[in-house]
């Protein structure tokens, strides 16, 4: 899998993470399918909308979606693997990289895992060391567009390295925690991890 990460205001080198861009027990196809927790996905109102990064840091951030958007953002082209057995090819997303919001923040040394929190209720669960990978961003545009509603408008998190419920939509905050707890699918057997080469499905 390759992922070329370009910054709006200096070149990143795009990255050879795998040769093996296809997981095992994938199969390739055109557009990402749509899942949602909810029937009906509201339209969000945008005004009182406010992103925070809080828990273990010395520096809890909240934004308001407009000073998101002022915000240091990169391009990302990446693959997105779904863990019902399809993926699909070079996404480009827009955003502002996990990294730099969590210098920013400054997590203390007991943080180790991270929450996400989302506008529908979903939550789901990783390391925290997958946002500090290169790849990792909070998207608010998909495909040159911004992201439609319901592949995750406002915020999306994006962690290329992980399955798709992993990537969550309708994003409101990021929790760093001292010890892993699982999220909504976690609680319902799906992998605490997700890593799609290995093949971590469910428990």
């Amino acid at each position: 899998m390759i992922i070329y990460v370009m910054e709006k205001r200096r070149i990143v080198s795009s990255v050879n993470l795998r040769e093996d861009r296809l997981p095992p027990g994938q199969r390739w196809i055109s557009a990402p399918i749509v899942y949602d927790i909810v029937d009906h996905v509201p339209q969000w109102d945008i005004q009182s909308y406010r992103f925070k990064l809080f828990g273990l840091v010395e520096n809890p951030l909240e934004y308001s979606y407009e000073e998101l958007l002022r915000l240091p953002s990169v391009e990302l082209v990446a693959d997105f693997h779904c863990v019902t057995r399809w993926s699909v090819k070079e996404i480009l997303w827009e955003g502002v990289q996990t990294s730099y919001l969590l210098s920013l923040a400054r997590p203390k040394p007991s943080a180790k895992y991270v929450m996400v929190h989302c506008l529908e209720g979903y939550t789901t669960n990783l390391p925290v060391e997958y946002l500090y990978e290169e790849d990792s961003l909070l998207a608010y545009r998909m495909q040159g567009a911004p992201i439609p509603l319901r592949h995750g408008y406002p915020l999306r998190l994006v962690v290329p390295k992980l399955y798709a419920w992993k990537s969550a939509k309708y994003v409101w905050g990021i929790e760093l925690m001292e010890r892993d707890a699982p999220g909504f699918w976690e609680q319902r057997g799906y992998n605490m991890r997700g890593d799609p080469w290995k093949e971590e499905r469910y428990w």
